[in-house]
Protein backbone atom coordinates (compact mmCIF):
# COMPACT_ATOMS: atom_id res chain seq x y z
CA UNK A 1 0.00 0.00 0.00
CA UNK A 2 1.32 3.41 -1.01
CA UNK A 3 0.37 6.19 1.12
CA UNK A 4 -1.23 9.00 -0.38
CA UNK A 5 -1.61 12.26 0.36
CA UNK A 6 -5.03 13.78 0.32
CA UNK A 7 -6.65 17.68 1.11
CA UNK A 8 -3.84 17.77 3.63
CA UNK A 9 -3.95 14.34 4.84
CA UNK A 10 -2.11 11.13 4.15
CA UNK A 11 -4.73 8.18 3.01
CA UNK A 12 -3.51 4.79 2.21
CA UNK A 13 -5.10 3.56 -0.31
CA UNK A 14 -4.71 0.97 -2.87
CA UNK A 15 -4.65 1.65 -6.71
CA UNK A 16 -6.41 4.98 -6.20
CA UNK A 17 -4.88 8.66 -6.51
CA UNK A 18 -5.39 11.60 -4.91
CA UNK A 19 -7.46 13.45 -7.95
CA UNK A 20 -9.32 9.98 -8.27
CA UNK A 21 -10.40 10.17 -4.55
CA UNK A 22 -11.11 14.06 -4.49
CA UNK A 23 -13.72 12.63 -7.51
CA UNK A 24 -14.86 10.84 -5.69
CA UNK A 25 -15.73 12.91 -2.56
CA UNK A 26 -17.61 15.20 -4.91
CA UNK A 27 -19.08 12.60 -6.30
CA UNK A 28 -20.32 11.13 -3.23
CA UNK A 29 -21.10 15.06 -1.65
CA UNK A 30 -23.36 15.36 -5.28
CA UNK A 31 -24.85 12.05 -4.65
CA UNK A 32 -25.56 13.49 -0.77
CA UNK A 33 -26.89 16.31 -2.16
CA UNK A 34 -29.04 14.61 -4.78
CA UNK A 35 -30.37 12.09 -2.03
CA UNK A 36 -31.02 15.22 0.09
CA UNK A 37 -32.55 16.94 -3.13
CA UNK A 38 -34.16 13.36 -3.89
CA UNK A 39 -35.89 13.93 0.23
CA UNK A 40 -36.87 17.32 -0.52
CA UNK A 41 -38.36 16.34 -3.73
CA UNK A 42 -40.05 13.28 -1.99
CA UNK A 43 -41.14 15.98 0.89
CA UNK A 44 -42.43 18.29 -1.99
CA UNK A 45 -44.31 15.27 -3.77
CA UNK A 46 -45.89 13.84 -0.57
CA UNK A 47 -47.15 17.63 -0.16
CA UNK A 48 -47.82 17.67 -3.96
CA UNK A 49 -49.77 14.39 -3.16
CA UNK A 50 -51.70 16.56 -0.38
CA UNK A 51 -52.10 19.49 -2.74
CA UNK A 52 -54.16 17.80 -5.02
CA UNK A 53 -55.96 15.86 -2.91
CA UNK A 54 -56.78 19.43 -1.73
CA UNK A 55 -57.54 20.13 -5.38
CA UNK A 56 -59.89 17.12 -5.62
CA UNK A 57 -61.56 18.47 -2.28
CA UNK A 58 -61.97 21.95 -3.61
CA UNK A 59 -63.64 20.80 -6.69
CA UNK A 60 -66.19 18.00 -5.11
CA UNK A 61 -66.50 21.17 -2.90
CA UNK A 62 -66.83 23.44 -5.86
CA UNK A 63 -68.87 20.72 -7.82
CA UNK A 64 -71.90 20.80 -4.68
CA UNK A 65 -71.35 24.43 -4.24
CA UNK A 66 -72.51 24.86 -8.28
CA UNK A 67 -75.11 22.19 -7.59
CA UNK A 68 -76.79 23.75 -4.41
CA UNK A 69 -76.61 26.64 -6.12
CA UNK A 70 -78.69 25.27 -9.16
CA UNK A 71 -81.02 23.91 -6.59
CA UNK A 72 -81.26 27.19 -4.63
CA UNK A 73 -81.98 28.54 -8.33
CA UNK A 74 -84.41 25.62 -9.29
CA UNK A 75 -86.17 26.06 -5.96
CA UNK A 76 -86.39 29.65 -6.31
CA UNK A 77 -87.65 29.21 -9.92
CA UNK A 78 -90.09 26.19 -8.30
CA UNK A 79 -91.37 29.31 -6.38
CA UNK A 80 -91.93 31.71 -8.65
CA UNK A 81 -93.83 28.96 -11.13
CA UNK A 82 -95.71 28.28 -8.16
CA UNK A 83 -96.92 31.98 -7.70
CA UNK A 84 -97.42 31.67 -11.54
CA UNK A 85 -99.45 29.05 -11.48
CA UNK A 86 -101.49 30.16 -8.49
CA UNK A 87 -102.17 33.48 -10.21
CA UNK A 88 -102.78 31.41 -13.66
CA UNK A 89 -105.86 30.12 -11.14
CA UNK A 90 -106.98 33.08 -9.91
CA UNK A 91 -106.87 34.85 -13.50
CA UNK A 92 -108.99 31.67 -15.18
CA UNK A 93 -111.54 31.85 -11.92
CA UNK A 94 -111.95 35.48 -12.85
CA UNK A 95 -112.08 34.84 -16.86
CA UNK A 96 -114.98 32.54 -15.59
CA UNK A 97 -116.49 34.99 -13.18
CA UNK A 98 -116.39 37.68 -16.12
CA UNK A 99 -117.49 35.44 -18.34
CA UNK A 100 -120.90 34.38 -16.17
CA UNK A 101 -121.01 37.99 -15.76
CA UNK A 102 -121.66 38.20 -19.18
CA UNK A 103 -123.89 36.01 -19.21
CA UNK A 104 -125.70 37.02 -16.41
CA UNK A 105 -125.82 40.54 -17.93
CA UNK A 106 -127.26 39.07 -21.14
CA UNK A 107 -129.73 37.29 -19.09
CA UNK A 108 -130.39 40.80 -17.25
CA UNK A 109 -130.56 42.62 -20.80
CA UNK A 110 -133.12 39.62 -22.03
CA UNK A 111 -135.16 40.02 -18.10
CA UNK A 112 -136.01 43.53 -18.83
CA UNK A 113 -136.81 43.21 -22.77
CA UNK A 114 -139.41 40.54 -21.31
CA UNK A 115 -140.21 42.46 -18.41
CA UNK A 116 -141.02 45.80 -20.49
CA UNK A 117 -142.88 43.37 -23.13
CA UNK A 118 -145.11 42.00 -20.40
CA UNK A 119 -145.66 45.60 -19.38
CA UNK A 120 -146.49 46.51 -23.27
CA UNK A 121 -148.84 43.08 -23.45
CA UNK A 122 -150.40 43.74 -19.74
CA UNK A 123 -151.16 47.32 -21.52
CA UNK A 124 -152.54 46.00 -24.80
CA UNK A 125 -154.74 43.43 -22.82
CA UNK A 126 -156.33 46.14 -20.55
CA UNK A 127 -156.56 48.51 -24.07
CA UNK A 128 -158.24 45.85 -25.44
CA UNK A 129 -160.66 45.10 -22.70
CA UNK A 130 -161.15 48.74 -22.93
CA UNK A 131 -162.35 48.73 -26.20
CA UNK A 132 -164.47 45.30 -26.15
CA UNK A 133 -165.98 47.97 -22.57
CA UNK A 134 -166.38 50.57 -25.35
CA UNK A 135 -167.86 48.59 -27.91
CA UNK A 136 -170.49 47.27 -25.27
CA UNK A 137 -171.11 50.62 -24.03
CA UNK A 138 -170.90 51.79 -28.04
CA UNK A 139 -173.54 49.26 -28.58
CA UNK A 140 -175.65 50.17 -25.27
CA UNK A 141 -175.41 53.79 -26.92
CA UNK A 142 -176.76 52.64 -29.86
CA UNK A 143 -179.65 50.74 -28.10
CA UNK A 144 -180.51 53.57 -26.26
CA UNK A 145 -180.69 56.26 -28.96
CA UNK A 146 -183.10 53.77 -30.84
CA UNK A 147 -184.92 52.94 -27.97
CA UNK A 148 -185.43 57.14 -27.68
CA UNK A 149 -186.18 57.18 -30.85
CA UNK A 150 -188.70 54.46 -30.52
CA UNK A 151 -189.94 55.88 -27.49
CA UNK A 152 -189.98 59.14 -29.07
CA UNK A 153 -192.05 57.50 -32.11
CA UNK A 154 -194.21 56.13 -29.10
CA UNK A 155 -194.75 59.90 -27.38
CA UNK A 156 -195.80 61.34 -31.10
CA UNK A 157 -197.77 58.30 -31.58
CA UNK A 158 -200.05 58.37 -28.10
CA UNK A 159 -200.06 62.09 -28.83
CA UNK A 160 -201.19 61.42 -32.15
CA UNK A 161 -203.74 58.70 -30.84
CA UNK A 162 -204.70 61.04 -27.92
CA UNK A 163 -205.41 63.19 -30.74
CA UNK A 164 -207.31 60.98 -33.09
CA UNK A 165 -209.53 60.13 -30.40
CA UNK A 166 -210.21 63.63 -29.63
CA UNK A 167 -211.25 63.96 -33.02
CA UNK A 168 -213.38 60.80 -33.11
CA UNK A 169 -215.08 62.14 -29.87
CA UNK A 170 -215.38 65.70 -31.35
CA UNK A 171 -216.46 63.87 -34.65
CA UNK A 172 -218.71 61.30 -33.21
CA UNK A 173 -220.57 64.27 -31.52
CA UNK A 174 -220.98 66.17 -34.01
CA UNK A 175 -222.39 63.68 -36.11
Amino acid sequence: MTPLLCGGRIRRVEGYTCNRLQQTVTNCSRLQQTATDCNTLQHTAVDCNTLQHTATHCNTLQHTATYCNTLRTLQHNAIHCNILQHTATHCSRLQQTATDCNTLQHTATHCNTLQHTATYCNTLRTLQHNAIHCNILQHTATHCNRLQQTATHCNTLQQTATHCNTLHQTCGEVI
